[in-house]
């Protein structure tokens, strides 16, 4: 029987022109053009007037825009509780100290509310956070007003971690073009990929160009190798970005597909009562539906998000539950949170479908179907 994967890479026809051309110019390094390509394809697709330098993946710009907004040894960087640990983990890179915040329930992303609380209490304290992490989660936006709004008012910097929402949009604004600076992966389970790799997004044109300093070890310029500061091995193979070129000519075309695969998992699965799906909240906001993810009302359907898991995967189906809360994983147990459980019920009753723009109608009745009979 076949696999489903969850989210698998979903290659076009022009990857390998791009390929090919970095090896028939013998540009196997981490310059060339299929990287200032790929740069220039992404400040076009986004907008906003963003420049952009391609790295070797997304939590190499995290940690970059951290150094670059000073972040030190002891300072608090406020950070989404509900995602993937390489949102914060940079942090801690930087021996700092994260200080964690709850979902509101429309978006699955930071609260607002939550947010304003954390950032009065720390400076009450003396902390005063130096950045604000936002997430926008399986390619939902934020609500990029009123946390913006908040960091604004506090003068509190924000980095915009959009690495599972290229494409998504906050009131027609590409997500990634928010806040000092934008973060973009491409790995190979994100909407498009180049096997690995990131970038930093912003409109401010030295944060760009400090990226690529400190990414290219921080080698200054001259005869021989001088370094005043530490840099960082954090630069995108000129092949990669090559799948990458490639992969911008069919952005628009995985996004449809992505999004009309929540629409078909909708019509399989509206007949089952104690199902809803993470779904856009107004027209404001519009998702790339990077990962088609559900609520189980497990009192009606007596299952739980991990049995239907193990059920599925015997059928050669992957699904997965929904991110674990940061605050709730070992290695952040001492960090600061500011909450009201709504990321944990979330947890409880998420999970995720596969979602990857190369599966069939088939494929996707195929999960429904057997979704029904786990749940029965």
């Amino acid at each position: 029987m076949k696999r489903i994967y969850l989210s698998s890479p979903h290659l076009g026809e022009r990857e390998m022109v791009y390929v090919k051309e970095a090896f028939d110019s013998n540009w196997i390094a981490p310059v060339g053009e299929n990287i200032n390509r790929f740069q220039r394809q992404l400040e076009t697709y986004l907008g906003n007037h963003v420049e952009v330098t391609a790295l070797s993946s997304g939590t190499a710009a995290i940690h970059l825009a951290l150094v670059m907004l000073g972040v030190n040894s002891g300072d608090e960087v406020i950070c989404q509780s509900f995602t993937f640990a390489a949102s914060v983990n940079p942090i801690l890179y930087q021996h700092a100290i994260p200080v964690l915040i709850d979902s509101e329930e429309d978006t699955w992303n930071m609260s607002p509310e939550h947010l304003e609380r954390a950032i009065l209490h720390r400076e009450r304290k003396g902390k005063k956070p130096r950045a604000i992490i936002l997430v926008d989660l399986f390619g939902m936006p934020a609500k990029m007003n009123e946390l913006i709004t908040l960091a604004q008012q506090h003068e509190i910097p924000v980095i915009e971690d959009a690495a599972e929402a290229l494409g998504s949009q906050y009131d027609g604004r590409a997500c990634g073009s928010f806040g000092q600076m934008g973060v973009l992966s491409f790995n190979g389970n994100k909407i498009i990929t180049c096997s690995s790799g990131g970038a930093l997004v912003s409109t401010n044109h030295n944060y760009v160009q400090q990226a690529k300093f400190y990414a290219g070890q921080a080698k200054e310029p001259g005869a021989f190798y001088q370094h005043s500061r530490i840099g960082y091995n954090y630069q995108l193979s000129n092949i990669l970005a090559g799948i990458g070129c490639g992969q911008m000519e069919v952005l628009d075309a995985r996004i449809a597909r992505r999004r009309e695969i929540k629409s078909l998992y909708r019509q399989e699965l509206a007949d089952i009562e104690g199902i809803s799906f993470h779904s856009e909240p107004d027209e404001r906001f519009f998702s790339n539906d990077w990962l088609t993810v559900i609520i189980l009302d497990t009192h009606k359907l007596k299952a739980t998000p991990l049995q239907i898991v193990e059920t599925l995967n015997r059928q050669e189906i992957e699904c997965r539950p929904v991110w674990n809360p940061m605050h709730r994983q070992p290695v952040f147990a001492d960090a600061p949170y500011y909450g009201s459980g709504v990321c944990e019920r979330i947890f409880a009753h998420g999970l995720c479908l596969p979602s990857g723009s190369n599966l069939s109608n088939e494929d996707i009745q195929r999960v429904a179907a057997a979704l029904k009979v786990a749940l029965n």
